[in-house]
């Protein structure tokens, strides 16, 4: 299965690797063989990186904090303040890689409350200023808890797009797919400091599926 996001892209890695192969038809020798190894390449790294798999969620996902991207935990950060917040944060960065999937889900069962798209720069998606200066779009919602949790997409060095969509007002169910971002990318979640967090630094995380917190009863 292939996110609906990449259609048009691995169409026209399609396209191309025909063009490529009827070039290497007609050039034939050695170049021939460069072009069909290359044909072959594009298509399948771009069905490779737009695969979308079926995820599971754990078992009480409705009272748990969710991974929203596959990747790695480069930064786990406590007592940050946030406008969405009225105590400290924590804030949980997940980077990934091209080799990644890319498809993101909502962290946590709840309401919408706040979405927006913010333009930017397309700094490496490590760098300590990512979240404020890249290109990116957020996310404030609260848990039938009461609970708030504040994610974002953000672009990085060689991820060149965002998609999502959600909406204020929007009632979200924890791991169900709300968009993604396109070759390479970080996702940022802060959570209060009082959650109980079950990840570290260096953990890797499954969207839908990888616990990283637990919310208050």
């Amino acid at each position: 299965m292939f996110a609906k996001e990449g259609y048009s892209v691995i169409g026209t890695a399609i396209t191309i690797s025909v063009v490529l192969l009827v070039i290497g038809v007609f050039a034939g020798g050695v170049a021939a063989y460069i072009l069909y190894i290359l044909a072959v390449f594009v298509t399948a790294f771009t069905l490779y990186f737009f695969r979308d798999p079926s995820r599971t969620p754990p078992a009480g996902f409705e009272d748990k904090l969710i991974a929203p991207a596959d990747g790695k935990i480069i930064l786990l950060t406590k007592g940050l303040k946030h406008d969405f917040f009225d105590e400290p944060c924590t804030q949980i960065s997940i980077f990934l890689s091209p080799l990644d999937v890319h498809v993101n889900r909502v962290p946590a069962s709840g309401k919408i409350t706040q979405a927006e798209y913010y333009p930017g720069e397309y700094l490496v998606a490590w760098h300590e200023k990512a979240s404020e200066l890249n290109e990116r779009s957020e996310f404030g919602m609260v848990h039938p808890s009461g609970g708030k949790v504040f994610f974002r997409q953000i672009t990085g060095y060689i991820a060149r797009r965002i998609v999502f969509d959600l909406k204020e007002g929007d009632e979200v169910t924890a791991g169900e797919k709300f968009g993604m971002m396109k070759f390479g990318s970080r996702m940022d979640i802060l959570v209060p400091d009082s959650m109980k967090l079950i990840v570290k630094p260096g953990d890797r995380t499954v969207a839908g599926e990888s616990v990283m917190g637990i919310f208050k009863s």
